[in-house]
């Protein structure tokens, strides 16, 4: 073990120690590569001697604000719809001993397919299945609202009264932590909670519901749902309004481009309201609702980064302090639309 490669946020020796105890077929020595592109919880490609793979996910390290980052919640609802029609990772385990590696961790094996997230991504994605890629996405996230909420496992996190209110709270909470207390998210937050709609539909809510979040096959065919870090049961009005940010530029990362043979955001809005019949009369609030979330979120990225809590990846500091602003300046137009 002394010529292993130290990753930031895992003590090699303890975590492949854990691996030979609860997973089956592991051969030592242990590989952890951390996958560039997080910006919440930290993910690691895990390989071993015998060319297995898996993906290891845990929290930041450093301070952590109270209720993010819950790893162990992210692997109870990944473990809590395996059997069902929305596409998932296996889970192997969940570890909450911090002596192992500082933090509560979670393993699921490794899915194979293209993540769509940048432009150099898309060739992964057969042109000719492009279009149904779009119409999967849609109807992966259909499916995700469609999941048993009202009896099993899922059932306990059913809680009375608004969801977009106790979001709204949440979120004006964590900005509260970090310092923000005035300025155009805080003056949003109230706007948002003026205007708050009736909550029509209750049901599973991923969170952050997008390509970037998706394994798929070259076929188009939806292969894996990632990153649950913020599910809960709720207003599934929410992920739509997650969806329609996609068209904003710079919101939710790379969007797809009609022009490479993807649907528009219009297309994927309809298709949702064909496949699940709901009115998205209201939609403009959950959009400029998601896009306010998210200025909340980057804004914590924005933090963890300057402050060295999510390892040595390459991004433009100044672009992420900056991309809060904007982004609560285009949900102020929306939501006055």
């Amino acid at each position: 073990m002394s010529n292993a490669v130290e990753v930031p946020g895992i003590d090699h020796a303890s975590v492949t120690a854990w691996f030979t105890e609860h997973v089956d077929d592991v051969t030592a020595p242990l590989q952890f590569e951390l996958i560039a592109g997080g910006r919440s919880n930290l993910t690691y490609h895990v390989r071993d001697a015998a060319s297995g793979h898996w993906v290891l996910r845990r929290p930041p390290t450093g301070h952590l604000l109270s209720t993010a980052h819950d790893v162990v919640r992210e692997w109870r609802v990944l473990d809590a719809i395996a059997d069902t029609p929305v596409p998932v990772p296996p889970v192997v385990g969940s570890c909450t001993d911090p002596a192992v590696t500082g933090a509560d961790f979670y393993v699921m094996r490794y899915v194979d397919g293209v993540i769509l997230d940048g432009d150099d991504t898309v060739a992964g994605i057969e042109p000719s299945a492009r279009q149904f890629a779009s119409i999967d996405i849609v109807d992966t996230l259909a499916a995700i609202h469609a999941v048993d909420t009202d009896t099993g496992p899922l059932a306990e996190f059913r809680r009375p009264g608004s969801y977009l209110e106790r979001q709204l709270r949440r979120w004006h909470r964590q900005l509260e932590a970090g310092g923000i207390t005035s300025g155009p998210l805080i003056e949003l937050h109230d706007a948002l909670t003026r205007a708050i709609p009736a909550e029509r539909w209750t049901g599973l809510v991923h969170g952050d519901y997008r390509p970037g979040n998706l394994i798929i096959g070259p076929d188009g065919h939806v292969r894996a749902v990632l990153d649950w870090e913020m599910w809960t049961v709720g207003d599934v009005m929410a992920d739509v309004g997650w969806l329609a940010a996609w068209g904003v530029p710079g919101a939710g990362g790379w969007v797809p481009d009609p022009a490479d043979g993807f649907l528009d955001i219009d297309a994927v809005c309809a298709r949702y309201a064909e496949t699940t019949g709901r009115d998205l009369s209201d939609l403009n609030y959950y959009h400029a609702f998601a896009l306010w979330r998210l200025a909340a979120i980057a804004e914590g990225v924005y933090q963890r980064f300057r402050d060295g809590a999510m390892g040595d990846q390459d991004v433009d500091i100044e672009e992420l302090a900056e991309r809060p602003v904007l982004l609560a300046e285009r949900s102020f137009q929306i939501l006055s639309e």
